[in-house]
């Protein structure tokens, strides 16, 4: 979050294994379309330019491969691993092959994204608003909100809308915490009212 909040409530942390797989997925067929091509153009077409190619796409393969166990060892060490140089590196080889644009577009893309989706979920709390730091961010107005709890490790925030949001909070947070957290809140609500 770039704005200074009164309270950051980080969450538990999530689990990013679907996101993971997709990476590892989306690099597998990388390196396996690009030694494919590269074979292709090796054994049947003979010219200058296209063994060139195909020499980029098997290092552009190897580059692949070898950033897959970079972060393999990290996720062993516990680390976050961000597969986003693979598919950016796999983006590039897509646009050496001569129908790869689009493919190439979709994992640029994906490469771009998958940093802000693996972000540890943090709620802020200021006077203004409340604002979740999840990909695209979220902001609610106090206007909006009935009551907001946090109590034994859950944040219980309900809107007026009918709709409650519960999320587990990472922290073991003291009870002094929680008792000037949700007087705060309280303080927020109360000073909604008195304005409408």
């Amino acid at each position: 979050m770039s704005k200074t909040y009164d309270y950051v409530i980080e969450l538990k942390k999530q689990s990013f294994k679907l996101i993971d797989f997709i990476s590892q997925f989306m690099m597998l067929l990388c390196i396996g379309a690009f030694l494919f091509e590269a074979y292709q153009t090796l054994v049947f077409d003979n010219t200058y330019l296209n063994k060139r190619s195909s020499i980029l796409l098997i290092i552009i393969s190897v580059l692949i491969l070898a950033w897959w166990i970079y972060c393999y060892r990290m996720q062993k060490m516990a680390t976050t691993p961000y597969y986003r140089l693979g598919l950016l590196i796999g983006a590039l080889g897509w646009w050496l092959i001569p129908s790869g644009l689009w493919i190439g577009l979709i994992y640029l893309v994906a490469g771009i994204l998958e940093k802000p989706v693996k972000v540890q979920s943090e709620i802020g709390f200021d006077e203004e608003e409340i604002a979740f730091n999840t990909f695209p961010t979220k902001k609610i107005d106090w206007q909006a909100i009935n009551n907001v709890v946090l109590k034994d490790g859950l944040l219980t925030i309900d809107l007026k809308n009918n709709t409650i949001i519960q999320k587990e909070v990472n922290d073991s947070i003291t009870k002094e915490t929680e008792k000037e957290f949700n007087a705060f809140c309280l303080s927020q609500i109360k000073k909604e009212e008195r304005l409408n």
